[in-house]
């Protein structure tokens, strides 16, 4: 399986839900990343403002905010290799990036969780 890495710039939380405003985009990320792992794909995330030292550690991180700064992030990284600077992958790049059918990254309905409570199949 592929390992990606998700680098985010410094924030209050990854998920796009506090703060002033919503972010559609932090949520649409969040929610890729809770139904990928549903699926047993884990994507490893950091945020620059909890998770400083994995941007010093991690070589290749480092070195580009070295060189181009933190308006760079977010940064993703598939085995090691970066994949995309500046924004975060669309949900079909997810599935190009991590080689994984699109319905690995489409929230569950109620239905598809709990089943419809219809007898006998008919609804």
């Amino acid at each position: 399986m592929k390992k990606m890495i998700i680098f985010d710039p410094a924030m209050c939380c990854s998920t796009g839900v506090c703060g002033p405003g919503i972010d559609p985009e932090l949520l649409r990320v969040s929610t890729v990343l809770n139904n990928l792992q549903r699926k047993g794909v884990v994507v490893e995330r950091y945020n620059l403002t909890n998770n400083p030292g994995i941007f010093v550690e991690n070589k290749i991180i480092n070195d580009l905010l070295n060189s181009d700064g933190v308006d760079l992030l977010p940064v993703t990284i598939v085995d090691n290799q970066v994949v995309k600077t500046k924004e975060y992958p669309t949900n079909k790049e997810f599935c190009e990036m991590l080689d994984i059918p699109e319905d690995y990254i489409k929230t569950a309905t109620k239905i598809e969780l709990n089943g419809c409570g219809c007898k006998g199949g008919c609804c």
